[in-house]
């Protein structure tokens, strides 16, 4: 297993389980910084290793009149004071290859969306940044596939490559999840993250916009780490009803701490049986 280390965050560490969250999509500037502020706190308190994720686009949602976020320049700025005032490592997503270079500038990691994880042009443009790459595995890909991924990035010289695991489609609006595909991506080598709230989306669920199943993401994170999830991935939204995208998905803060408290328990008993 190649750990993947960012600061004195190491990914692959097995007694420590990594947090990634944060809002779906940048809102705007209070809100993010009062978001950050309050999961830091939980984390710290916690001992939780935390990165910070929100998007400063997001170029695929449902309809063209859906709030995207305030752009590149902007939401850097916004993330680059979430960085700088909370000494937080920051996350987020890109969806073409001229975005790569000014959002590594501030992001310390760089993802790739789902639906544009077999897009070469994108993964060469995160492996040129020098930056880790998460490359969220496709909606659409069996856990095998992810394996591609991994080998243009390695190919372009990338080696801090972390996997995220999303569900899989299962026939109209609908995601499932195999827990198989923890182990088999974690065999190719990488940390591998489970995405616990784009886990129980619902695609296209409300015709002009994604519905979701937020009451499944604790019972699906629990089973994420113990069948070895390196990290968690959560949508956190102090109140999903009034989120700008992604609500019906998305994990109430007010849950967080309570959540993270078993998850580390869970993650301590897989090990001692391991």
């Amino acid at each position: 297993m190649h750990k993947v280390i960012l600061g004195s965050i190491v990914f692959g560490n097995p007694r420590k389980l990594v947090l990634i969250g944060g809002p779906c999509v940048i809102e705007d500037e209070k809100s993010t910084l009062r978001l950050a502020e309050k999961i830091s706190k939980i984390t710290r308190a916690l001992r939780v290793p935390y990165v910070f994720k929100a998007s400063f686009d997001k170029a695929n949602r449902s309809s063209i009149r859906s709030f995207r976020g305030p752009g590149l320049e902007k939401g850097l700025k916004i993330l680059a004071r979430v960085k700088k005032e909370f000494r937080l490592p920051v996350l987020t997503d890109f969806h073409t290859s001229e975005q790569a270079g000014p959002a590594s500038e501030v992001a310390d990691i760089l993802q790739i969306p789902a639906f544009l994880c077999r897009q070469t042009d994108l993964l060469l443009a995160a492996a040129a940044t020098g930056r880790i790459v998460n490359v969220k595995k496709g909606q659409f890909l069996s856990p095998w596939e992810a394996k591609n991924m991994i080998r243009k990035l390695e190919e372009a010289g990338c080696k801090k490559i972390l996997l995220t695991e999303r569900g899989t489609s299962f026939g109209y609006n609908n995601l499932v999840n195999d827990f198989r595909a923890i182990p088999i991506m974690r065999g190719f080598g990488y940390p591998v993250i489970y995405d616990a709230t784009h886990s129980v989306q619902i695609p296209g669920g409300q015709g002009t916009a994604s519905g979701g199943m937020s009451e499944f993401i604790p019972m699906l994170a629990r089973c994420a780490v113990v069948a070895g999830a390196d990290a968690v991935f959560m949508e956190i939204h102090e109140n999903p009803s009034k989120a700008l995208s992604d609500g019906p998905n998305a994990l109430a803060l007010s849950r967080l701490g309570s959540l993270l408290t078993r998850l580390i328990a869970l993650k301590k008993y897989a090990i001692e049986k391991n």
